[in-house]
């Protein structure tokens, strides 16, 4: 299937919560992802469940967008155009991607214009 077939009626929903990128002294086993390197542990969570004893640094009010769909490994290209046509806005991305789907999170500030854009791509945005 071309690229953009997977963004033609692709459908994408939008976080009921707000969340939290951490910098933290520890995992949280009910986080959205925790992402642990060799130099650091980076915490997605929804923020109304951050310690603040855990934290190193925090970055505030973040909304998760999925994009609901089966992205094979061999797609090229499908999280480029995304942050290429949000970069065009000045919106800017903290991308993750699962074993078969892709999650951005954009501000809150951000957000409507974020849904805008996605849905001028063809995606179908909705609220979970």
């Amino acid at each position: 299937m071309e690229l953009q077939e997977y963004f033609k009626n692709g459908k994408v929903y939008v976080w009921n919560e707000t969340f939290a990128v951490v910098k933290s002294k520890k995992s949280y086993p009910d986080a959205f992802a925790n992402i642990i390197d060799k130099n650091e542990t980076t915490v997605i969570i929804d923020q109304s469940k951050v310690n603040d004893e855990d934290i190193i640094e925090i970055e505030k009010d973040w909304k998760i967008l999925t994009f609901d769909m089966v992205l094979p490994f061999g797609l090229v290209g499908f999280l480029a155009k995304v942050s290429k046509i949000l970069a065009d806005e000045k919106i800017s991305i903290f991308a993750i991607s699962a074993y078969s789907t892709d999650h951005i999170l954009v501000k809150e500030i951000d957000l409507a214009k974020a849904k805008e854009k996605l849905e001028n791509l063809g995606c179908v945005v909705e609220e979970k």
